[in-house]
């Protein structure tokens, strides 16, 4: 529609002007040939803002000649979900059309509400494309990620974005053509250097600088009236969780570096920034797990109480307890014992081979034959029989006998 912004009227629909992801939509790759080949499957498109995922999922729809409908996990349900289904099936029965159903922001739906669509993705009522900023392994039930063909989208690149510039102040029709805006040089940089990846946020800056010089009655568009733009943007883009991985990792990098202060900092960022609590958490976590873990045990107790309390509270008030964890987790001593054991133990059985059986005397007795008639555990010792339990016996495979994956570590 003409009301509409500048970022949706521009969407491409089709191959020729889409921009970007080129790893998976570029001629003969997984995702281009699928949807050229009239595909059925399922997707799952992850990535961050503005990289093209709803727009290849309405590309999807044309290509195969589908119906299609858009819903949005933030404010949709079952009852949604339900009309959809009711839809699609009449679809079928009076013309033979196929339903896309596309999902965005599916990592906000809960497990019920996920569960809801799979009988209908498996018997071919509709097919699934769902959008997500966060990582679907974490984020989308493994019985609906199993049914899915899951797609990373990456951040488009500079000259990506300034071709998205480009284009939307020579299109007449849906972009800004007949404005004849004039952006200087300058400007145009500032733009492409802010959107971080993120089409819809340089076309949104862009509209924006548009709405000021026509209200000025002029065309030119110089880098003080950008940078005027950016920081009224900057909130609203803050509000919809962008740069999600790069203060994600932010946070993380100073809890382990012991930086309380810049913890506090990007957590506050996150949280302005309508970042989900759930994964705020889930960082905590594992924080405490990977790079504080023995050296201090109880932190990662208190994350867990923490969790629970802010499932419980909700914000504004679980601001509270997730400061009292990240501080905590920061100011502890670290030691990263538990992933590096782990993923030596990993490394030696995935990728080196050492996969041996159970040795006979560790292994269950607790069925009627198996110490009378197959010996196992014939010749465990019991540790408890021993005084102070000191009994010498090997726990280990034979062929890995003496291996060490905790290397003398002595809790701080």
């Amino acid at each position: 529609m003409p009301t509409a912004p500048l970022a949706d009227r521009l969407r491409p629909k089709s191959w020729e002007k889409f921009s970007g992801q080129e790893h998976i939509i570029g001629e003969g790759l997984p995702l281009r040939e699928l949807l050229d080949s009239g595909s059925k499957l399922s997707f799952i498109f992850w990535g961050p803002p503005g990289t093209g995922k709803t727009t290849l999922a309405r590309i999807a729809a044309l290509l195969t000649e589908s119906e299609f409908y858009e819903i949005s996990a933030v404010n949709s349900g079952v009852a949604d979900i339900r009309k959809v289904i009711e839809s699609a099936r009449q679809a079928w029965k009076t013309c033979q059309r196929g339903t896309i159903l596309f999902i965005d922001e599916i990592h906000r739906f809960n497990k019920a509400q996920q569960d809801a669509v799979l009988p209908y993705i498996e018997n071919g009522t509709v097919r699934l494309i769902g959008s997500t900023t966060e990582n679907p392994s974490f984020e989308v039930i493994p019985a609906l990620l199993s049914r899915c063909q899951t797609f990373r989208l990456e951040p488009l690149g500079l000259g990506q974005i300034r071709d998205i510039l480009e284009r939307a102040l020579l299109d007449k029709e849906n972009g800004l053509g007949v404005a004849e805006l004039e952006v200087s040089p300058e400007a145009l940089d500032m733009i492409i250097s802010h959107a971080n990846g993120d089409a819809r946020r340089a076309l949104n800056v862009l509209e924006a600088a548009h709405n000021v010089v026509t209200q000025q009655d002029t065309r030119q568009v110089g880098l003080k009236t950008v940078e005027g733009v950016m920081q009224q943007a900057a909130i609203l883009y803050d509000k919809k969780g962008t740069e999600h991985y790069d203060h994600a990792s932010a946070f993380q990098k100073s809890l382990r570096g012991s930086d309380a202060d810049a913890a506090i900092y990007w957590l506050a960022k996150m949280i302005a920034g309508g970042e989900n609590p759930r994964f705020i958490v889930r960082r905590l976590l594992v924080t405490a797990a990977e790079d504080v873990g023995n050296a201090d045990p109880q932190a990662f107790i208190l994350v867990q109480a923490v969790a629970n309390a802010v499932e419980n509270i909700g914000f504004p008030e679980a601001r509270i307890p997730l400061a009292q964890a990240v501080i905590y987790v920061a100011q502890a001593p670290k030691e990263n014992t538990a992933i590096e054991a782990i993923d030596q133990a990993l490394d030696d059985i995935q990728n080196k081979g050492f996969s041996y059986p159970v040795p006979e005397h560790l292994k269950d007795t607790h069925y009627k034959d198996a110490k009378t008639k197959y010996g196992f555990g014939v010749n465990y010792k019991y540790p408890h029989s021993f005084p102070n339990s000191a009994v010498k016996q090997d726990y280990l495979p034979k062929a890995l006998k003496n291996r060490k994956y905790i290397p003398g570590f002595v809790k701080k």
